[in-house]
């Protein structure tokens, strides 16, 4: 028998990976699963980008090896997107890496910059994935914990009271995944100038900035000095409804873009020629492209809102992004029974707060990711 390696015994299978097996046999026996519970989009991407690609794929060079930072067109496009949405000047020349999605930048920087007895601070909660690429490089995680007394916003005290001396990388989500909870400018200057202060690698994972955001989307480059000792991550995912298509980013100075691509030439080569047209088709519509996609979340938003009331679920209607966090209330506190129970008595299923950190615990996460006419039938579903 050929014996796995053991770090494989530091991490389990993703969280939704192994619960879509579970839904497919519940689907088999009768009544269909509604999911509620993944960020997948579903919206269609905006006009005009398929038709690109389409065109893109009838091209004699569409089916080669294609650069492994990505073609000049898309480079360009990145850096005409940062400056229109968030007045960021970047470098298409070598302050841009494209990527087959940000998740696979996580662990590309993850690789560049970790090595074993290094330290890094994940948020708890937070994005699992953080959690397990440090494992399977046998860093040290330190969790800091985020509160929703404080907004779900990390307090610089209690950090600057850690012995931070093998503290290599931070990783900062906001718009918050799972919370929703949005960050101020003042916030990130202080966390910048920590990791300044710390010579720690900031990694600022920004996926969520333009969906049900009222306030100006933030790049860590709005901070000074930022490209200092900060990286981010972004991706059209969720932004242009291209989940499937993996299509990510990560900015910053060249010494550190120049690193990265060590690791990720050696992992692929290339994305596919259409889609990097299609993702330069995108990144050519301006604001009112997400006035237009917000106006659909907004209408899912309310429906939801409507059936944590009827659970007598707690949640905060300032936040962002494709989820609603919310507080479970009843007698039943254990989210992970609560979720079991929903999924066993309405076929419907929603993310248990602990799958991000044990801070997630006693809260669960609800995607906007559905139809309005599917989010009905699970309205429905529960009310009857």
């Amino acid at each position: 028998m050929i014996i796995e390696s053991k770090k494989m015994h530091k991490i389990s299978e993703y969280f939704f990976s192994e619960k879509m097996k579970e839904i497919r046999d519940i689907d088999k026996k009768g009544i269909k699963v509604i999911n509620l519970g993944i960020g997948n989009p579903d919206l269609l991407p905006p006009n005009g980008v398929i038709h690109k690609m389409k065109i893109a794929s009838e091209l004699k060079h569409a089916n080669t090896y294609q650069s492994y930072v990505g073609i000049d067109g898309l480079r360009h496009a990145i850096s005409n997107w940062y400056k229109k949405l968030y007045q960021v000047d970047v470098n298409p020349k070598n302050e841009i890496l494209p990527l087959m999605g940000s998740k696979e930048g996580i662990m590309h920087i993850s690789m560049s910059y970790l090595e074993k007895g290094n330290q890094v601070l994940i948020p708890n909660p937070g994005y699992p994935t953080y959690s397990s690429i440090s494992k399977l490089l046998e860093a040290e995680i330190i969790y800091y914990d985020l509160y929703e007394k404080d907004n779900w916003i990390p307090n610089i005290q209690l950090l600057e009271n850690l012995n931070l001396s093998k503290i290599k990388i931070m990783w900062l989500n906001y718009p918050h995944m799972p919370t929703g909870a949005k960050i101020t400018f003042e916030e990130l200057e202080k966390i910048v100038f920590f990791c300044k202060k710390n010579r720690i690698l900031l990694i600022y994972d920004n996926p969520y900035s333009f969906i049900l955001n009222k306030e100006r989307s933030l790049s860590i480059f709005n901070v000074k000095g930022a490209k200092d000792i900060a990286l981010e991550l972004n991706s059209l995912s969720k932004s242009y409804n291209m989940p499937g298509w993996r299509i990510g980013m990560v900015i910053g100075k060249k010494e550190y873009i120049k690193n990265i691509l060590k690791i990720k030439s050696q992992m692929d080569s290339g994305m596919y020629y259409p889609i990097q047209i299609g993702a330069m088709e995108a990144m050519n519509f301006d604001l009112k492209w997400f006035k237009k996609l917000n106006i659909e979340y907004l209408k899912r938003r309310k429906i939801i809102w409507k059936i944590c009331d009827y659970l007598k679920l707690k949640y905060m209607k300032e936040s962002s992004g494709l989820f609603v966090w919310a507080k479970i209330t009843g007698d039943q506190k254990n989210d992970s029974i609560w979720s079991d129970n929903i999924l066993k008595n309405y076929r419907i299923f929603i993310t248990p707060g602990r799958v991000f950190g044990s801070n997630g615990k006693g809260y669960v996460r609800i995607s906007m990711c559905c139809p309005v006419t599917i989010l009905e039938q699970a309205k429905n579903r529960i009310f009857s």
